[in-house]
């Protein structure tokens, strides 16, 4: 029979499985919807019984209808592609395996899930050690309709007369489609190494290496899921939170965990992580450097104890027709007493009018002295204390603080050199006053983990306050998508974090993260040779500080590039070289025959060019094509090209591009690149390994290479 026959037959195989499986998830489905029915039909009867049955009732009403919302949720999710691959067997059992396990009426398996330990071969299996498995086939599958089958055989000579094996392998297959605007799941081609990963022990810190196109993103997600399924009990009620570098990223993986049913997960960017903010802004390089220092600990600490602005300079009252006047810098001794003891201030104000009234009572005892007379210091304290003119001038004098407030007040340049005395050169002064300065500007991502520091060394507000703070936090208010269940306010109970990109997290973004990671373990993904941070050590300390005293500790290291084709690598890794041991770059599978396309121009035209390479690239591919510029070029870019409305067409800066990919890539002025950022040819690296299938460089000089 010829090979196309074969598959046809095959393909027809699997198809007659895969319709048995969508019946029986037709079935589940519409228990479930009679499952709901029911419930809801009980709670219109609790209204007639005796109150004594009704909590019962409802109670047993509200399990009902959860119960079954959950597995509807869970059946819609999984609906797409929910059969993918088939184990045959040396013992000729067949296992079909899913995004999630599912049984006939007699209890037979349909489908294994994925994540679960009889699955693991689908992954784990190979040649050298095949686990008993003979043949290994994934089936492609759009919707309820097969489209087609790759076989890998393990144990070529237990292959029985009549099995077929049709397909050129799965992983090679999926590389070669094309990208979307969103990260797809990767539960049909999950390789061994990968797998590995993914199926690590829960508990302690799990590190995830590697170089661009590695898979670590998908990996870590993959993990996420995984873990839920297999410790549900352990992880499942305090959630999971998963950090990305950009809002950009994480609209671009976003449907990643919620196609594998799981949506008990937080997803936040950087400039998100703050509730009350969203902060899409980046700073340039050099600024950024100072805000992500551990030095602005130091620098917050002194301007939230400074003086407010336009607090009063005196305090004057009378007591038994005596005026007593605190001034200045009696005034100033007062509040240092009080930051002396180390609350919060937001939490000190009782200390700070008790201290006021000692100050008081000394200083009618100083005035009664010379007089010659006494002071009954008790009484004093007790009748000034209830005084409304006291307490009046106590709410004015130290009045309630919030982040953004205290990072305003920084931009006047004198109060900002005494928070950085001996901490910030002067030229990081000038730095920093101007960008706080200004209040029209929102906050800048690095802004992000300097309010949440303040959040915590200010104390929590009032709680009738607490609506003003979170206006006043976000100088451009807008409304954040929330992902996954609602949770309160700064929580910080998660049982497992995963932070994407780690190498370019600031150590005061560690520290921001590590307050939401007390009680939780971690998955930590990044490659140091893409790093934007330029103190490694610095943000290594404060990484370690934020996994605490957690002694278990696993790291491994994905050396497989399956997302560049290895012309555009070979590029990528030499524009590296000098900065990277070979060791620490990854290896190209495979190959296209298609060199990336340099162009040289004059700079005058730079817009042409990038114009008509956009445009011959749009044409090339079938999928995504981005346009990757430097940070501040992507207004001006984006304008270049506004007349192509085409949605596979994207403009990025060079930071937002982290963690994308695209089939085919424009890269403009990489010199560029490489002078906006702290870390130079880094980023470069980075933008020269987002494309997978073409590569066109648009520049008007050579330094670059």
């Amino acid at each position: 029979m010829s090979e196309p026959r074969v598959r046809r037959a095959e393909i027809a195989i699997e198809q007659e499985h895969v319709d048995r499986v969508y019946r029986r998830l037709a079935e589940l489905r519409a228990q479930a919807e009679a499952m709901r029915t029911k419930g809801y039909e009980i709670g219109h009867g609790a209204q007639r019984e005796a109150v004594f049955e009704q909590a019962s009732m409802l109670f047993e009403r509200d399990m009902m209808v959860f119960h079954a919302n959950q597995t509807l949720q869970t059946l819609d999710a999984e609906y797409e592609g929910l059969v993918f691959g088939r184990l045959d067997q040396t013992i000729g059992e067949k296992i079909y395996v899913g995004r999630l396990g599912i049984r006939d009426a007699e209890f037979d398996n349909l489908v294994t899930d994925w994540r679960a330990p009889a699955a693991a071969a689908f992954y784990q299996a190979t040649a050298e050690e095949p686990m008993d498995v003979v043949r290994r086939r994934v089936i492609r599958c759009s919707g309820q309709n097969v489209l087609d089958v790759d076989d890998d055989v393990l144990i070529p000579d237990a292959v029985p007369d009549d099995m077929q094996v049709v397909g050129e392998g799965a992983l090679m297959a999926a590389l070669g489609r094309s990208r979307g605007e969103k990260m797809r799941d990767i539960v049909a081609t999950i390789q061994r190494e990968q797998d590995e990963v993914i199926r690590a022990p829960w508990r302690g810190v799990t590190e995830i290496t590697g170089g661009p196109g590695t898979g670590k993103t998908a990996v870590a997600l993959h993990r996420a899921a995984y873990l839920l399924y297999r410790y549900r009990r352990q992880l499942g009620g305090a959630g999971v939170f998963v950090l990305g570098p950009s809002g950009v990223f994480t609209s671009y993986i976003s449907r990643v965990l919620p196609s594998m049913g799981e949506t008990n997960v937080e997803l936040r960017a950087l400039g998100e992580v703050l509730d009350g903010v969203v902060a899409t802004r980046q700073d340039p390089g050099p600024l950024a450097a100072i805000k992500g220092s551990l030095r602005m600990r130091k620098v917050l600490t002194r301007a939230m104890r400074d003086t407010p602005p336009d607090v009063p300079a005196e305090l004057r009252i009378v007591y038994r027709g005596e005026v007593l006047r605190l001034q200045g810098k009696e005034l100033e001794k007062v509040r240092r007493k009080v930051h002396g003891h180390g609350g919060p201030p937001n939490r000190s104000r009782v200390r700070a009018a008790e201290t006021l009234l000692e100050a008081l009572a000394d200083k009618a005892e100083e005035n009664a002295r010379a007089d010659g007379g006494s002071v009954d210091r008790t009484e004093l304290i007790m009748e000034l204390g209830e005084r409304i003119d006291f307490h009046r001038f106590l709410v004015v004098w130290w009045p309630v603080l919030y982040p953004g407030e205290i990072l305003r007040w920084l931009g006047d340049p004198a109060r900002l050199a005494r928070a950085g005395k001996g901490v910030l050169k002067r030229d990081e002064v000038d730095l920093l006053a101007a960008s706080f300065a200004d209040r029209e500007a929102d906050w800048t991502v690095a802004d992000v983990a300097l309010l949440d520091e303040l959040r915590v060394l200010t104390g929590p507000p009032p709680k009738r306050r607490r609506r003003a703070q979170q206006v006043e936090l976000d100088a451009a208010p807008a409304a954040r998508t929330e992902q996954g269940p609602h949770r309160p306010e700064h929580y910080d109970e998660y049982s497992h974090i995963v932070v994407d990109e780690s190498q370019d997290l600031s150590p005061m973004q560690w520290r921001m993260i590590g307050r939401r990671g007390k009680y939780a373990s971690w998955t930590v993904v990044g490659d140091p040779v893409q790093s934007s941070w330029p103190d490694p050590a610095e943000a290594a300390q404060a990484r370690d500080q934020a996994f605490g005293l957690r002694s278990q500790r696993r790291r491994y290291t994905l050396r497989t590039n399956y997302r560049n084709s290895a012309e555009i690598f070979d590029l990528a890794a030499g524009v590296v070289a000098g900065y990277a041991g070979a060791d620490e770059l990854p290896k190209a599978v495979r190959t296209t025959g298609i060199e990336p396309d340099v162009r040289i121009v004059e700079r005058t035209g730079v817009e042409v060019g990038t114009q008509a390479a956009a445009k011959e690239l749009m044409d090339a591919v079938e999928g995504t094509v981005g346009v990757i510029c430097a940070m501040d070029r992507v207004t001006e870019v984006q304008g270049w090209l506004q007349g192509r409305a085409d949605e596979r067409l994207k403009v990025v800066g060079s930071l937002d591009a982290k963690g994308l990919e695209y089939d085919a890539v424009v890269l403009v002025e990489p010199t560029e690149l490489i002078t906006e950022s702290t870390t130079g040819r880094r980023v470069l690296y980075v933008a020269l390994t987002r494309a997978t299938q073409q590569l066109t460089v648009v520049a008007s000089d050579r330094e670059w290479l």
